[in-house]
């Protein structure tokens, strides 16, 4: 039984910490995008944004053969194998590279802007939720490849991510309020997103960094 079984208790321990560490580049993600947000509709984008992510995992992880299918090599490029997952991770490394790119440029270069219409203030709305889903996509698969790596408990890994989803929930608003009240940490965090581009990057081409 799971309640008894001490194994499975350290797996979930286990894969709730890694499912957490994991999640960080994608909470200073979101604070970083929901910044630009009226202040009444950031809390909003955030939840939406890993409520994306929870349900988008959950999803995952019910698919178990799916997902280990993207692991496996789809062409072979002149002696390179290719598989899903080196282009989900490509794909959204590239993403991350412009995004940190260009949130950098505005914040070097920004000028005054005038107050956001209602309009565009929705089509910024829409805009964030994008992003920000598009990076849970890249991140969770990752995310849950990883998990399948490590235990063959369906319900052990939905009751992790449930558990670290529900833990960044909490983390991003003060995440968030710290970013924009400190500037500083805002470069910091644009430069580990940067980072972590160029590392996905690297891992679809099948240069893996420690």
């Amino acid at each position: 039984m799971f309640l008894t079984d001490p194994n499975l208790w350290a797996s979930l321990l286990t894969l709730t910490a890694l499912e957490i560490v994991l999640g960080i580049d994608n909470i200073i993600f979101i604070a970083i995008v929901v910044a630009k947000l009226p202040p009444e509709n950031q809390a909003k984008a955030r939840f939406l944004g890993l409520s994306g992510a929870l349900v988008f995992r959950i999803l995952l992880l019910t698919t178990l053969v799916w997902i280990i299918g993207l692991t496996r090599p789809i062409a072979d490029l002149w002696g390179f194998q290719v598989s899903w997952r080196d282009i989900i991770l490509f794909s959204g490394g590239l993403f991350l590279i412009y995004k940190g790119t260009g949130e950098i440029h505005d914040a070097v270069e920004s000028k005054d802007v005038e107050e956001t219409a209602p309009a565009a203030a929705k089509a910024a709305f829409g805009a964030a939720i994008f992003q920000i889903m598009m990076l849970d996509i890249i991140f969770s698969v990752d995310s849950v490849i990883t998990a399948v790596g490590m235990t063959d408990q369906v319900p052990v890994m939905v009751t992790a991510v449930i558990i670290a989803v529900i833990i960044m929930m909490v983390a991003s608003g003060p995440v968030s309020d710290f970013i924009q009240r400190h500037p500083t940490t805002k470069m910091l965090g644009l430069s580990f997103l940067l980072l972590v581009g160029v590392a996905l990057v690297a891992d679809g081409l099948h240069f893996h960094i420690p």
